[in-house]
């Protein structure tokens, strides 16, 4: 029996019961998986506030490989460099977006050129598409009639959201030029005015809300 489908009842099961906590996602290649320290928790802290939410306040951290993975409906990864999915890593995401699972990819800036080659380990038979600014994640609690915002300039590029959809499912989104992840972050470390934080935030919960309930 394959090895997903032996799993899938208790791994759902886990899903449920865990379906307050969140995580930020360990990858390998020597990227700064760790960046922006304290912007899950402050997104977590608006939500719980916002958007009716009731999850844990402390974000966990979950590697590619382990079956953790399946604890939790939400997982973040961002970073600024080099991205390396084994062969194992790809099979257990893969398992896991497809069992329920959301994984949200914020390019904290130079990441790009890497992640795009290892999305294809996970989805061999699938592309990244630009979602359309009328796409329900624009508009599932906060209001983002263009789409999503710019938080942060870096190459002087339009913000852009992609996805993968299964069967109907947005399971993978790739926000790339927004740098929403800085926009979560403590106002004192990158000195955003109080707008622009709210836009990454309302972004962010928009995000959570419509992996929660999808």
């Amino acid at each position: 029996m394959p090895r997903i489908l032996f799993l899938l009842p208790l791994l759902l099961l886990s899903m449920n019961i865990h379906a307050q906590a969140v995580a930020v996602l360990q990858y390998g290649g020597g990227g700064d998986w760790y960046s922006n320290p304290t912007a899950l928790s402050n997104l977590i802290n608006f939500c719980n506030d916002q958007v009716n939410t009731t999850i844990r306040k402390d974000p966990e951290t979950v590697k590619p490989d382990d079956v953790e993975l399946f604890d939790y409906p939400f997982v973040h990864m961002t970073g600024h460099g080099n991205v390396f999915f084994s062969n194992e890593d790809a099979k257990n995401l893969r398992d896991y977006l497809l069992s329920g699972g959301f994984l949200h990819i914020d390019d904290n800036y130079g990441m790009d050129e890497y992640l795009r080659k290892e999305i294809v380990k996970i989805f061999p038979n699938e592309e990244l598409t630009e979602l359309p600014v009328d796409h329900p994640l624009f508009s599932y609690h906060f209001k983002f009639p263009d789409g999503l915002p710019k938080i942060h300039e870096h190459d002087n590029s339009r913000p852009q959201a992609f996805g993968v959809v299964h069967e109907g499912r947005l399971v993978l989104l790739y926000t790339y030029e927004s740098d929403l992840g800085d926009g979560w972050e403590n106002p004192e470390i990158h000195n955003d005015p109080a707008e622009v934080r709210l836009k990454a935030l309302r972004m962010g919960a928009n995000i959570v809300k419509y992996a929660f309930e999808h």
